[in-house]
């Protein structure tokens, strides 16, 4: 079986963490929190996470500048982003998209969406991490 998936919760609204954390408690995951777009980064670093629950408007940076900045890096940019906001206006779509949001969630978030999204995300890191094995795997072999 692979490792266990581990989850960043990304909000600077306590009862909104609670409740994504109550929706996905079943999933046996590892949950950390991150309380605003500095701290996410931070969080990302030491815990390394293979899904982050990103609110967009958060204090010091936000959702959309998080994101941006973990897709353009290499080392970050194979975690999945499930951007879950209050907004959502076309253009507000638009730039989570720009940003390198992978999905996005509206709030209230519906608990059967958030975990349907969340399993299949998680799922597709998996299978994408997998693959990279391989294909360092196959190079490996190939110099030899």
């Amino acid at each position: 079986m692979s490792e266990k998936s581990r989850i960043l919760i990304a909000d600077d609204n306590e009862p909104n963490v609670e409740l994504l954390e109550a929706y996905l408690s079943h999933l046996g995951a590892d949950i950390q929190i991150a309380v605003d777009g500095q701290d996410t980064l931070d969080k990302v670093a030491l815990c390394q996470p293979h899904l982050i629950l990103l609110d967009v408007m958060m204090p010091k940076k936000s959702g959309f500048e998080v994101c941006k900045q973990l897709k353009e890096d290499p080392k970050t940019s194979r975690i999945m982003i499930l951007m879950v906001t209050a907004l959502n206006e076309l253009g507000d779509i638009e730039r989570a998209v720009e940003a390198g949001t992978d999905d996005f969630l509206s709030k209230p978030v519906n608990k059967l969406e958030l975990t349907k999204k969340v399993e299949m995300m998680l799922r597709l890191f998996n299978v994408t991490d997998e693959v990279e094995r391989l294909r360092r795997y196959i190079e490996e072999m190939e110099r030899r």
